[in-house]
């Protein structure tokens, strides 16, 4: 019967009758992620798994360490269903402690480098956090020192894990960790498929993220899935530089990636230079990239760092047209949340599906309606509605929030997405194709930034009567962040950097500071009285028009 044998209390777990049902229609493996990784090690054993910049990691290596490490864990007192923040960027190590969290029953819980104290000291609290892991090395901020600072707010946090780095008073190096000969016992513990395996977060929809439970069957469908979707095979090298704990590049690449036998390969950073070492030692086949990210690829091929000869295909959620029609190569599309749905465009699709849509759901049991927003009245073809959701790898509830799953998903458990879609029939098939947010974020290179969080924290500077957040357009990252503020009489309007600070000492992530000021003598409202941030967005929109044109025309 399927179930879990501890449960966690604040996790919602799936029906019994719906678990039942995609066990019987093959959309749910009997198996987790954890135990699905150790098989396809065993079976690529001697294929490469990681092209990193110190040298290539075999599966066999790769296997023999995590399993030292999930040993480890144990020694250094952490126990399976621990929760361990894990705040750490693109390396090796970073990949060897999710998998061995994973194979110790650990639930990592995948922060971003860029959180700060407000982030941070929430999520390790709500989720009892024993552990937090950490890259040490960042010249820009020390994160060591950080997480230390946060055992004071965190009354549960016992435990900081540095990876890489020097030895430090009351912190413990990965590398230590991986002493352990002795893994007996990790390869002969029982994990449970259907218990929470991976905490991810929200993105940005609501004042703080909300910690979404993943479960270890669910997880690897979804990778499973995506592998097959796409096409990934063992002779494949991968290539994917976004955060690696986080959802897109976990469940799209790196999972899919070690579970097909592929190569996973990493920069030494981020810069044109650091792409093309990877490109010209790896040579990679896959390349996933939101378009943001395309002037560094073109820049580097610009400079003659390399060449993309090699790659067969790309990715892109929001450019497969321009990556196409610039690299001559193809590139497919797709959507996809922390918490479940994904859809993918097919290679055999047409140009028009590939640029104008999202594709489809990439499992049988995936249920999709379009609702009009705030119902469940469904609507029809060619109409925009509210995505809501229900399937095999989409959440049932965030962890330990009633009042938020209350209203997050309809009355019988589809999950309210916030994303606004058109269906479309093409060729008798349903495809969807996204149309925009229903709910009040900001969309910052794929950072999903709450307007409602921002605004509490910009309210707090001691020189502001008022303020309102939107985004306003931008060519690389989509949408930047723009701030309407009214000054209370008499104090002096701070400008951006002066901001900046403040959030700085409000503890917000960087990514979420105003990146534009517009003081206002009084917020624009619509005729009821309520905010009318439809007004404002237009009126930065037609501001930057207008000061393009002005560039434009000073230039002859």
């Amino acid at each position: 019967m399927p179930g879990v044998g501890e449960p966690i209390p604040g996790v919602v777990y799936p029906p019994e009758a719906r678990l039942r049902r995609y066990l019987a229609a093959g959309e749910l493996p009997e198996i987790g992620l954890a135990d699905a990784l150790i098989r396809a090690f065993a079976l690529h054993a001697g294929r490469t798994a990681l092209h990193t910049p110190e040298g290539d990691v075999t599966y066999a290596e790769l296997d023999a360490r995590t399993d030292r490490l999930a040993a480890g864990f144990w020694r250094l007192g952490l126990q399976p269903l621990d929760r361990v923040l894990l705040q750490a960027g693109n390396c090796k190590e970073t990949i060897y402690a999710l998998i061995g969290c994973l194979k110790a029953g650990l639930i990592p819980v995948c922060t971003l480098p860029a959180h700060r104290e407000r982030e941070i000291a929430y999520l390790g609290c709500h989720v009892d956090a024993r552990a937090e892991i950490v890259q040490d090395g960042d010249p820009n901020f020390d994160l060591v020192a950080f997480a230390q600072s946060m055992q004071a707010r965190i009354p549960t946090l016992r435990h900081i894990i540095s990876l890489r780095g020097a030895p430090r008073e009351g912190v413990v190096r990965l590398e230590d960790l991986m002493e352990t000969a002795d893994v007996t016992a990790v390869r002969d513990f029982a994990r449970d498929p259907f218990q929470a395996a991976i905490f991810q977060l929200s993105g940005g929809t609501t004042s703080i993220p909300k910690v979404i439970p993943r479960m270890s069957n669910d997880y690897l469908l979804n990778m499973q899935r995506t592998a097959e979707w796409m096409g990934f095979r063992p002779d494949d090298v991968m290539f994917m530089p976004m955060p690696m704990v986080h959802n897109a590049c976990l469940v799209c690449f790196l999972g899919p990636t070690l579970l097909s036998g592929a190569a996973f390969a990493i920069p030494r950073d981020m810069t044109p230079a650091g792409w093309g070492e990877v490109f010209s030692r790896a040579r990679p086949t896959f390349v996933g990239l939101i378009r943001v990210l395309l002037p560094r690829l073109e820049a580097m091929i610009d400079a003659r760092l390399a060449t993309i000869d090699s790659v067969r295909a790309f990715w892109s959620p929001d450019g497969a047209r321009v990556v196409r029609e610039t690299f001559g190569r193809p590139c497919y599309a797709m959507f996809g949340m922390s918490e479940g749905l994904n859809m993918y465009t097919r290679p055999e699709d047409s140009d028009d599906v590939i640029d104008g849509t999202v594709g489809r759901p990439i499992s049988a049991c995936d249920e999709v309606r379009l609702v009009e927003p705030g119902t469940e009245r469904e609507v029809g073809f060619d109409e925009p509605g509210e995505l809501t959701c229900r399937g095999p790898y989409t959440i049932c509830g965030y962890y330990n929030a009633p009042d938020r799953n209350r209203e997050a998903f309809t009355s019988d458990g589809f999950y309210r997405s916030g994303d606004v879609m058109i269906k479309r029939l093409v060729n008798g098939e349903t495809i969807y194709a996204f149309a925009g947010r229903a709910k009040d974020v900001v969309s910052r290179g794929h950072e999903k930034v709450n307007c409602e969080e921002l605004e509490s924290a910009v309210a707090a500077h001691p020189a502001v009567a008022d303020c309102a957040v939107v985004g306003m357009p931008d060519a690389k990252l989509g949408e930047r962040i723009c701030a309407y503020v009214v000054v209370k009489p008499g104090a002096p309007a701070p400008d951006v950097a002066a901001l900046g600070e403040h959030l700085r000492g409000f503890g917000l992530a960087k990514f979420k500071w105003p990146e534009r000021i517009e003081l206002v003598e009084g917020l624009a409202l619509t005729k009821v009285g309520k905010l009318d941030k439809a007004a404002m967005r237009a009126d930065i929109a037609r501001k930057l028009a207008e000061e393009g044109k002005s560039k434009a025309s000073s230039a002859f």
